[in-house]
């Protein structure tokens, strides 16, 4: 008896579970390689001369707005700001493998508490997040954000990780690094910028569209004053960047 040919075409096709297992193999594997090109990226970017751009200059381009970013090495770059922009953001980055995980802890046991919770992106995270990453918060950015920069700051050191991070932190609307910065806000190059001038740069990057540097307000000041004499005092913590 001859087969229906509804029942031969039916015969010759996979079972749909086999059909679902390829498409979900395929879908993983472009995640581990979509994954994994940040990893390759960063080899390549621990050669100095080499200047990345970051996500949102790219989201720039795509865009057709223009931005101004001017690639300074970092003895090109004010120890003021180096000073001020560590104790501002991440005052143990030269301690720490990537990861604070004691303000980690903190904000999870604040977040436990029901209390408000503080950043704890380190230098480290916020140049993985700017490079290879998206601003908006979300807890599967974070999931990467994490062993990414475990994993950076593995192949970089911590000079360069430092060097990246202020050629591409924005500081104002289409203004990137801190050479375009010091132009913008203070008319200056980034290896003349004052104490108080670099201060007040480091305490507008959590929001440098609403905090402007160089029009602070009395908050902003507040908090710059702070900065300014932690930076003083700053010379133990930036060993690292000598080596």
């Amino acid at each position: 008896m001859e087969e229906a040919p509804d029942q031969a075409v039916h015969a010759d096709q996979p079972p749909r579970t086999e059909r679902l297992r390829v498409v979900l193999n395929r879908i993983v594997r472009i995640l581990v390689c979509l994954a994994l090109c940040p990893i390759m990226l960063m080899l390549v970017y621990r050669l100095p001369f080499l200047h990345p751009l970051s996500m949102p200059m790219l989201a720039d381009h795509l865009m057709l707005q223009s931005y101004q970013r001017d690639w300074v090495p970092l003895d090109r770059i004010s120890p003021n700001l180096i000073k001020a922009v560590m104790m501002s953001e991440d005052g143990r980055f030269c301690s720490h493998h990537g990861v604070d995980w004691v303000q980690m802890n903190a904000v999870i046991d604040d977040a436990m508490d029901g209390d408000e919770t503080r950043g704890a992106s380190t230098i480290t995270m916020q140049t993985v997040k700017n490079l290879f990453l998206w601003n908006s918060r979300s807890y599967l950015r974070k999931a990467l954000e994490i062993p990414y920069a475990l994993i950076a700051d593995r192949i970089w050191p911590k000079r360069r990780t430092m060097e990246l991070y202020l050629n591409i932190a924005e500081w104002g609307p289409g203004i990137y690094g801190a050479e375009a910065a010091a132009r913008y806000h203070f008319k200056t190059s980034a290896d003349r910028l004052s104490l108080r001038q670099a201060a007040l740069l480091a305490v507008s990057l959590p929001n440098p569209i609403d905090r402007n540097a160089s029009r602070p307000g009395p908050g902003l000041r507040r908090l710059a004053a702070v900065v300014e004499r932690r930076a003083r005092d700053a010379g133990p913590y930036i060993t690292c960047l000598d080596e």
